[in-house]
Formats: C-alpha cells, sequence, structure tokens
C-alpha cells in the first residue's frame, strides 16, 4: 500500500460485497417492493432464525418473526420507504426457540438505476447489544411502558416483565413483592430449557428472608439499585447454603436488583442475573445496565402499583356487588335453577378504571305461595358503584314488592314508580324538579311448577330463550312494555305493562339473560357480528347443551358468543321438572258441616304422600282452622259483581230486579276450595273463597271463644300468608315434613 486507501491486490480480490456482508455483524435484509425477502445475510439468519416460508414458497418480511402486534408498523415501513422515506425504529421479534428480542432496524430504499424505488433495505440490530445503547435505551423504555400500560393485573403485569427481560437482559429473573410485613416471591423465571432444582432456589408464593448485608437487602434498605459486577471478585452473605451451591453450579457472573418503588412506598424488589447457562458477548453488567434497569423498575413499579390498586378497587366493588345479589339460591319443587354474573373485562386504554368492572345487572329468585316462585332478570343502564347500588335499592324493592303476590304486571308498574324515586333529586336555576331517574330494563316471572303456569310481564328487556326438545328459539312475547324510569307518569300498569302466560311443558328450560352475554367486544381484528348472527349464534351453542344440565346450559352460554365481555353479564337458566308434582283440590260449600270433609280430605291425601303423622296432624288442624275461619266469615261476604245476561224483551223498571232464582243462586255460590300440595321437604295447602277481605291476626280476650285461629297458624306454620285472586282470595301455609 503506497499510500492511505490502497489495497493490494490480493486485499481487494477478497473485499467482495458478500464478503463484507458474511463478516458483518449486523443483520442485511432485502425485500422487493411486495416485502418478500430477496437477500438476507448470515448474521440475519442468526438475529431472526430462517424466515418461514409461505405456501406459494415466499418468504415475507412478517416472516422475520415480527410479533402480530407490530405486523400494522411493518405495514407502515414498507409504505414509507418505498415512497422514498427512511425509517428507523424497534420491532418486538419472536424467534424460533420461543424467546422474544427487541430488534432496532433502520430501512432505506433500494433505487435502481433509473431512480425508481425497486425494494427496501433493512439493517437491524438487537437493541442494547451494540455501541448505540444510549440511543437504543429511549426506544426501548417506550416500548416497556407501552406494554406494561396494557395490563391491569397485577399477575399479569409481572409476568410481562420477566417476558421482556428474560434472555433480552438476564438469564434469571426474579419479582418479589410485600405483602404486609413478608415479602413474597411472585416470578422465578429463567432461560428456556431450565429450571431451578428442588430445594434451591425459593419457588414462587414461597416468603424470601435476605440475611442483613445481602444485596438485595441493601438495595431494599437504601432504596436505589445495585449491582454486583463479578461474583468471582465479591463476596455477600448467602440466603441458604444450597441457593450459593447451585450459584456456583451454573455459574452466577453478574446481577442487578431493583427496589421496586412509587409514591414513596417500596413494594418489592426486581432481581435480574446473568449465568453461564447462555454465551453472551459480556456475562457481566456494567454501570449502564445498572441506570438502565434502575429506569425500568420505576415503571415496572408505577405499573405494579396501578395494578395493585386497580385489583383492590376491582375487589371492592365486585364484593360490593356480590353481596347485592342472592348469596344462595332456594331450593325450589319442580324446577332447576342455574346462575352467572361476571363483571366486564378491564379497557385500560380508555382510563376508566374500575366504571368498566360492575355494573347494574342482576338476577333474583323469589319464593312465593304456595311453592310458586318469582324470577328476575334485570339491567340498570350506566356502569360503576351507582349503577350497582342502584340495582340494589330496586332488588330489594321488588322482593318486598313480590310478596304481596301481585302480578307480574302490577310488580313491574309498582317497581316503575320506585325507580322515579330512588333517583337524586335535580332542580334547574328556576327550581323546577328536572331529575332523571334511572333506566332500568327488567323482566319478572312467576311459574307454578304443579300447574306448569308461567306468567311474566317485560319492562323492556331482551326476551329469554326458550328451549324445547332441542329446539331454542326466543320466547314470544305480545307486549314488551317500555323500560322502568321511561313511562309517563300517572299511566296504570294496564297501560303500561301486559301480563301473559305460557304453559312451560315438562323438561322445557328458559335462559334469561343481560346484554352484556351478547354485546362483546369482537377479536382484534373481527368485524363485530350483527344481532342476528349473535343471537344465532347464541341458538346454536346452547342447543348443543339442551341435553345436559342447567349448569352446562349456563356455561355453554357464556362461551357461545366470541370477543372479550364488554359489559357486565348476568345468567339465569331454569329448567321445569319432568315429572309432574303431587296435588290435591276439591271444591265445597261454605257450610259448617265441610269443615270435616275439608280435614278428612287432608288426612287422606297426607297418608297417601307419606307424610309423618306427627306432620300430617299439625297440617289437618290448621286446615281445620282455616277453613273454619273461611266458613265463618262467608255469611257476610261480598259476593263479586257478575253479569246479569236476560233473554227476551227488556223488564219494566219495578220488575226488572225480581228474577226468579236469582237470590238463590248467590247463596249457593258461597263456596270455598281446598288445594294441597306435596314438596320435596314441604306440603302447602291453600284454601280460596270469594271474600275479597284478607285475613290478619287479632288479639282474642281471655273470654272470646274465638280469634286465635290465625295466631295458631303463624305459630306452627313454617310460613303462611294471603294473597288476593280475581275472585275473591287464598289463604295459604307451609309445614315441612323433616324437622322444624
Amino acid at each position: 500500500m503506497k499510500r492511505w486507501g490502497d489495497l493490494s491486490q490480493d486485499a481487494a480480490d477478497h473485499l467482495t460485497p458478500d464478503s463484507v456482508l458474511n463478516n458483518a455483524e449486523m443483520a442485511v435484509v432485502v425485500t422487493d417492493r411486495f416485502s418478500n425477502v430477496l437477500y438476507w445475510n448470515p448474521f440475519a439468519e442468526r438475529l431472526f432464525g430462517r424466515p418461514d416460508r409461505t405456501p406459494d414458497g415466499e418468504q415475507t418480511v412478517l416472516s422475520l418473526g415480527i410479533m402480530e402486534k407490530d405486523h400494522p408498523l411493518a405495514v407502515e415501513l414498507a409504505k414509507h420507504v418505498l415512497k422514498g422515506g427512511v425509517w428507523e425504529g424497534t420491532f418486538d421479534v419472536l424467534r424460533a426457540d420461543g424467546t422474544i428480542i427487541y430488534v432496532r432496524a433502520q430501512a432505506v430504499p433500494l433505487r435502481h438505476p433509473s431512480g425508481s424505488v425497486t425494494g427496501v433495505v433493512i439493517t437491524a440490530r438487537e437493541a442494547m447489544r451494540s455501541n448505540e445503547r444510549e440511543k437504543d435505551r429511549f426506544g426501548l423504555l417506550e416500548r416497556i411502558g407501552e406494554r406494561l400500560a396494557s395490563s391491569l393485573y397485577v399477575e399479569e403485569t409481572l409476568n410481562r416483565v420477566a417476558e421482556m427481560l428474560v434472555p433480552q437482559f438476564a438469564d434469571h429473573c426474579f419479582i418479589e413483592l410485600n405483602e404486609g410485613d413478608r415479602l413474597v416471591r411472585k416470578v422465578s423465571t429463567h432461560v428456556k430449557g431450565w429450571t431451578p432444582p428442588p430445594g434451591t432456589w425459593r419457588p414462587v408464593g414461597s416468603e424470601i428472608r435476605y440475611p442483613a448485608g445481602h444485596y438485595a437487602e441493601i438495595a431494599m434498605r437504601r432504596q436505589e439499585t445495585i449491582i454486583v459486577e463479578d461474583f468471582a471478585q465479591m463476596s455477600y452473605p448467602s440466603p441458604s447454603e444450597e441457593s450459593t451451591k447451585l450459584c456456583g453450579e451454573i455459574g452466577m457472573t453478574s446481577a442487578i436488583v431493583a427496589p421496586l418503588c412509587a409514591r414513596g412506598e417500596t413494594l418489592g424488589l426486581m432481581y435480574l442475573g446473568l449465568s453461564n447457562l447462555t454465551d453472551r458477548r459480556s456475562p457481566h453488567y456494567d454501570a449502564f445496565d445498572r441506570d438502565f434497569v434502575g429506569a425500568i423498575a420505576t415503571r415496572v413499579a408505577i405499573a405494579v402499583d396501578n395494578a395493585l390498586l386497580f385489583e383492590e378497587e376491582r375487589h371492592t366493588a365486585e364484593s360490593f356487588q356480590k353481596y347485592l345479589l342472592p348469596r344462595e339460591l332456594p331450593q325450589l319443587d319442580g324446577l332447576e335453577i342455574a346462575v352467572r354474573y361476571y363483571p366486564a373485562a378491564p379497557l385500560a386504554s380508555h382510563g376508566q378504571g374500575i366504571q368498566t368492572q360492575v355494573g347494574g345487572d342482576w338476577y333474583d329468585v323469589i319464593p312465593l305461595s304456595a311453592g310458586r316462585v318469582g324470577i328476575v332478570i334485570g339491567d340498570v343502564e350506566g356502569r360503576g358503584a351507582k349503577a350497582a347500588a342502584v340495582m340494589g335499592q330496586l332488588r330489594a324493592a321488588l322482593r318486598a314488592f313480590a310478596q304481596d303476590d301481585k302480578s307480574p304486571a302490577d310488580i313491574l308498574a309498582r317497581l316503575d314508580e320506585w325507580t322515579r324515586i330512588i333517583g337524586p333529586p335535580e332542580r334547574d336555576d328556576y327550581g323546577a324538579d328536572v331529575s332523571t331517574p334511572p333506566i332500568v330494563t327488567c323482566q319478572y316471572l312467576v311459574y307454578d311448577a304443579w300447574s306448569r303456569q308461567l306468567s311474566f310481564a317485560n319492562a323492556g328487556h331482551s326476551p329469554p330463550l326458550l328451549i324445547v326438545d332441542g329446539m331454542v328459539r326466543e320466547l314470544d312475547i305480545s307486549e314488551v312494555g317500555q323500560p322502568l324510569g321511561v313511562s309517563a307518569k300517572g299511566m296504570h300498569a294496564d297501560l303500561v305493562y301486559k301480563e301473559e302466560s305460557r304453559v312451560l311443558p315438562p323438561g322445557a328450560a328458559l335462559l334469561l339473560y343481560t346484554d352484556g352475554l351478547v354485546d362483546r367486544r369482537p377479536p382484534k381484528g373481527e368485524a363485530p357480528l350483527t344481532d342476528e348472527q349473535t343471537l344465532r349464534v347464541l341458538c346454536d351453542k346452547v342447543a348443543g347443551a339442551s341435553a345436559d344440565s342447567v349448569e352446562r346450559i349456563a356455561e355453554a352460554a357464556t362461551r357461545a358468543v366470541p370477543g372479550e365481555i364488554d359489559d357486565d353479564m348476568a345468567i339465569l337458566v331454569i329448567r321445569s321438572a319432568g315429572k309432574e308434582l303431587k296435588f290435591e283440590e276439591r271444591t265445597f260449600p261454605a257450610q259448617p258441616i265441610m269443615v270435616g270433609e275439608a280435614r278428612r280430605m287432608a288426612l287422606e291425601a297426607f297418608a297417601s304422600w307419606g307424610v309423618p303423622d306427627e306432620r300430617a296432624e299439625m297440617a289437618c288442624l290448621l286446615v281445620s282452622e282455616v277453613v273454619t275461619n273461611v266458613v265463618l266469615h262467608a255469611a257476610s261476604a261480598s259476593v263479586p259483581r257478575r253479569e246479569l245476561v236476560l233473554d227476551g224483551p227488556p223488564l219494566p223498571f219495578d220488575e226488572s230486579w225480581d228474577v226468579p232464582g236469582f237470590d238463590s243462586d248467590i247463596v249457593n255460590e258461597k263456596e270455598f276450595t281446598l288445594r294441597l300440595r306435596r314438596g320435596e321437604e314441604s306440603i302447602w295447602v291453600e284454601v280460596f273463597d270469594q271474600d275479597l277481605r284478607l285475613p290478619r291476626i287479632r288479639s282474642a280476650g281471655e273470654n272470646d271463644e274465638g280469634g286465635r285461629g290465625l295466631y295458631l297458624v303463624d305459630q306452627l306454620a313454617k310460613r303462611w300468608g294471603s294473597r288476593p285472586t280475581k275472585e275473591g282470595k287464598a289463604v295459604w301455609f307451609e309445614i315441612p315434613t323433616r324437622g322444624r
């Protein structure tokens, strides 16, 4: 070489483009305009692994292992460079061995001699493994922050931290959090293919105690990041002999411990270690690595703190709502029941926190008179603690209203009035009331397992699904009323809510649900389903489980619609019994002599049903008391109005009420009906008559001959009550067949 820049002929012969690219410590990838890989050098193959081929044999940039979440970024890169621009940034790459690395890449246009862009040239290297670490630091911290911000769960957040750090920056990663006065290991992640032998390093869930003077103890005490550059040159106390022995076997070379501090509190620590389990260019950490890990720990601590706060709020809100919902479902004759409640999945990107978790969805199962049952499903508009509080008030009010045994339409009408009351009062500048009541959808059903009669009224809620003989369809509802809190004041219940009745076939089931079941966030990259498509998917999945238990049906419905739960969700499944339940019913004239006949009928029925003698005698005594009360009041009972139909020409006024046999007909109508029902653990007795007056317990004087019948019923029966009917009233009581 005669002067600077001159090469010998031998050197020039070896300085070919292939030779330079083959020895370059940087990945070089060339693609055409369609992102098909035309060339990659040996270092690119080591960095990315051999690209996968598409079915037609081509290899694209995306086949280099770029993670799916970065695919849109890669597409934008290609568009920008093909327009003549230059791009630089960081990708997450999933290698063939399952490890994730961060790759710093630069892309420039590949130009034809004519000047047109014919492809893209990409140069890449593993971030933080070059002389440009300071430049990479900001890009990687940004990427790490993005990944941490996408989770609001502690366990998921910590696992993402370990996934980012191993094997990119460490061979071993431990994360430990304070729980009271204990330090508990939450993460123990190591290079792929290696796990610590039992009895050496403490597993996840164990309490960790570092001895005084240990570098981890120093980091926690001083609240600063501590680096051990070379274990061969430094000595620290060891947590155990087994730990020391294992460190020697795997060749621990260096470690960094960073305390996790947020808002003035130490949450725990993050431990990163290097060993001889991997072949690295430098097996030791340096001061730059210490500062960088300290910066990561700051972000991790904030993410963990946010996740802990979120989980605490979530737990509080879920507990709040959980105790507003039924804690236990009653055991009911002739009916199988299964329920589900799920809060919505968090949507952290919306910054709504707990507002995305709980809401006003609720269900309820209410035992009514004589073995009948009230079934409720409802949804308060909105989310958060306010919606849950409104739901709790409505549920309590509905349970109270239901005890009156009114029709479902009347119950919803009263609940509609109550919905207006519970809204917070608001007034405008002129003092006028501008309060806005909450909007609530609700469906209330009453089911009688002995007659299989299902009565219901609907306040703007989605119809339940009827499951019969493997076929699933929406229950036919003729009148769907307005949601609670919407109808105009003063409108009668008959104008707003209509009662309807159906007979539920043996073995038929109903699936009641709130809109959270069908309103899902679609999977990423997929278009949302239409309402018709969603209903079809739900019906198909439920039909597939229709022959299984109600629990399996509820589970199938929960998983039927794809996507994340975008709103809280309540599901209630009921199935009618396949066999008929035992009952007896007979109508008697309301005459004193019929009291004995009614008692005899009850005694024979109880004997045929195998009711224990003691319970049967008690029930017969109460039958006598209730029937006697009905007969005694029959003479003064008001008879319901009857429609008078006369054949022939109109009668003169003075003769119009002189109808032969009319008075005697009225007298003969005074009668009562005795209905007996046998359940699994109880018997129910109902006595129907035409008297509109509901009975009440009164205090009898010491010389009074009567007035003690209902007192006996109240003392001896498990439950008793009365309810109005279309013809008059019904008095009922329940006697358990075993126990008290």
